[in-house]
């Protein structure tokens, strides 16, 4: 394996982060706290409490999935666009380097970045709620598993768009209306029979449901179908990646 030249793509990655940093890190910071003023004080003062657990401290697991959605996904598919939008996708190519190769470097670094902003948000909110997490290992596993997935995820779409047009419209239509339907703000038991079997079409709900299980032991699905789903998400995103890079598709443009 190609190490030095995945150090190096990583390190490229993590560095254009760090000067971006407003938009990278204090970005995500500062709007999971303006809804926890306006979710967690506003209305959930009108909100007693939901499954036994005040709303404050509900909505830490849905806000922080919020934010690690969809910043595994832009972090990854900015990372491998611009390589292509100005050209400089061939020089990796042409370089010794396998496609998992190329693939860890990039998908890491989206990673690892969503991973800090994650762990950044869930510190944010231990300064307006008193959070306590009753299972730190599957915590910790649902936060890695899905900075890993939807980082791959994104990489697909900076591979798939060819425009910054295509580049957005994937989140923005899609994966944003998705985990604000899929149980961020609620329990999907307070929603009408009807709704709540189509709400079980949504995958993001297993991604919350889970993860909310390792913080207060409730959840709106069997914690081990949240993990196989998410298991299975990240499984389909490895292959369709090795298709990519092996049949050359949206890189031979």
């Amino acid at each position: 394996m190609n190490t030095s030249a995945i150090y190096v793509i990583y390190r490229a990655e993590m560095m254009r982060a760090w000067n971006t940093l407003f938009q990278t890190i204090a970005s995500p910071v500062i709007s999971t706290s303006l809804y926890f003023v306006v979710f967690g004080a506003a209305i959930g003062s009108k909100i007693t409490a939901i499954d036994g657990v005040e709303y404050g401290l509900f909505i830490v697991p849905g806000l922080t999935m919020l934010s690690l959605l969809t910043q595994s996904i832009s972090n990854a598919s900015f990372g491998i666009f611009f390589p292509k939008f100005n050209g400089t996708i061939y020089e990796i190519l042409a370089a010794p380097l396998s496609f998992f190769e190329a693939m860890i470097a990039y998908v890491g670094a989206a990673a690892t970045k969503s991973l800090i902003i994650g762990v950044i948000i869930l510190l944010t909110a231990s300064l307006f709620v008193d959070l306590h997490i009753a299972h730190p290992f599957w915590m910790l596993t649902f936060l890695v598993l899905t900075c890993i997935s939807f980082s791959l995820f994104g990489f697909i779409i900076g591979l798939w768009a060819n425009n910054f047009e295509k580049l957005q419209i994937i989140p923005i239509l899609i994966i944003t209306p998705l985990v604000f339907l899929g149980g961020t703000f609620y329990s999907i038991s307070m929603l009408p029979p009807f709704w709540q079997t189509v709400t079980l079409f949504n995958p993001v709900v297993y991604l919350i449901s889970g993860f909310r299980w390792s913080f207060f032991e409730v959840s709106d699905v069997n914690v081990w179908l949240s993990l196989g789903i998410i298991s299975i998400f990240l499984a389909v995103c490895l292959a369709i990646v090795a298709w990519i890079f092996k049949t050359g598709y949206g890189l031979k443009e």
